[in-house]
């Protein structure tokens, strides 16, 4: 093979296929991928976003009617909450669902010959499951607060700092819940039920059980909940708080992405990888 035989696009050296690309053009391309199978059903994202919405209707009409003032005092707080609740449940089972639906077609293992290599393609797919879910949230919560006729302080950079933060750490639960659907196959039924605990964890007490801080989503919706009540800063918010914020991002996100390589390391070395 000549040089210049081996500069052409997608040529294989050796055993090592080159890159045609940077890390910014798979970013982008893999960005663009997720938005247009998302919008390629669009029945089915507009049925998300309005059960999403008819959920907090419930909850909002409902309430008023068997507690309104209880309900209009603490409307701010819920507003947060269910936001903070929609980003979590999008990142989690937006990775999960994605790992699941790449192992059934059989293009999970692929990746692995990427190339970027497995890591790096698995971070840029969770860039975009995060960014759609952004989107998908923000839309949810201008929603909201129609709904509700009510404003709440949106700093925008300290929110999506500390969104993204308080979501890293379920994002790493969705990356472990990947990993063992890919190994196990059928897991749906542990999947389903961890929704019902980020409800627990978005409103624990963590001012009268300091260590609920420690768990996933507690520290985040905490401080959440003063960036966009009070209108906080980001470099208004207590250290340590911010501190503990970040220490349980990484913690989650780093045990739940060693989980799922491990997992899909033990599926490969089974030949499981790419069975559904």
């Amino acid at each position: 093979m000549t040089a210049g035989e081996g500069g052409r696009r997608g040529e294989v050296v050796g055993n090592e296929p080159t890159r045609s690309g940077g890390y910014y053009h798979l970013l982008k391309a893999v960005i663009y991928r997720d938005l247009v199978v998302w919008l390629r059903y669009p029945v089915n994202a507009a049925t998300g976003l309005l059960v999403t919405l008819i959920f907090f209707g419930l909850i909002f009409y409902g309430g008023r009617l068997v507690a309104g003032q209880a309900i209009t005092d603490s409307i701010a707080g819920l507003i947060v909450g269910y936001f903070l609740w929609t980003l979590a449940q999008g990142s989690y089972y937006g990775i999960t669902s994605a790992i699941q639906a790449e192992a059934s077609w059989g293009t999970l293992e692929r990746h692995f010959m990427t190339p970027f290599g497995f890591g790096p393609v698995i971070l840029a797919k969770s860039i975009a499951v995060i960014l759609r879910t952004f989107l998908t949230s923000a839309v949810v919560l201008a929603a909201m607060l129609v709904m509700t006729g009510r404003s709440i302080e949106l700093p925008v950079v300290t929110v999506i700092v500390v969104a993204t933060l308080a979501v890293a750490s379920v994002f790493g639960l969705g990356l472990a819940m990947g990993g063992l659907s890919v190994l196990y196959k059928r897991i749906n039924n542990l999947v389903n039920l961890l929704q019902f605990v980020f409800i627990a964890l978005i409103s624990a007490p963590v001012f009268e059980i300091p260590w609920t801080r420690a768990l996933p989503l507690v520290q985040g919706s905490a401080l959440l909940q003063v960036v966009m009540r009070d209108g906080v800063r980001l470099w208004e918010l207590d250290p340590l708080a911010l501190a503990i914020l970040v220490g349980t991002a990484g913690l989650y996100l780093g045990a739940g992405y060693a989980m799922f390589v491990l997992t899909t390391r033990r599926a490969r070395r089974l030949g499981v990888l790419g069975d559904y």
